[in-house]
């Protein structure tokens, strides 16, 4: 087993990629190459930046990698405002996806906190 899968936070971030996944077959088959490929990608490096990070042999750099990963989270739900008004999400599925993004901000808020405790 590696490490980050020791980590809540990284399952909660393939749960997020998951529900990304599943959002976005509701797009437009012409959207697949614009909002539908960078909205998964974006939700994809969530979880990989937390992987890569662990990896790392200081704290800071981990810290580091969990900062580019709520980027990343950002941009996702940044792109989520888009598809929204666009009309490719419903209310109820952007409040679902915007309600997950919260929940894993903060846990990745936390978990960057913990790795700059001296």
């Amino acid at each position: 087993m590696f490490d980050f899968e020791k980590l809540e936070v990284w399952h909660k971030a393939i749960d997020f990629a998951d529900l990304i996944y599943t959002d976005r077959r509701d797009f437009p088959p012409d959207e697949r190459f614009g909002l539908t490929n960078q909205m998964r990608r974006a939700a994809v490096s969530v979880s990989s930046n937390i992987a890569e990070g662990s990896s790392r042999s200081s704290k800071m750099d981990f810290a580091r990698f969990t900062e580019i990963s709520t980027g990343s989270l950002f941009e996702v739900a940044s792109q989520a405002f888009i598809a929204k008004r666009q009309g490719f999400l419903k209310e109820e599925q952007f409040q679902i996806l915007y309600r997950a993004a919260e929940e894993q901000s903060r846990m990745q808020s936390g978990l960057r906190k913990s790795l700059l405790v001296k």
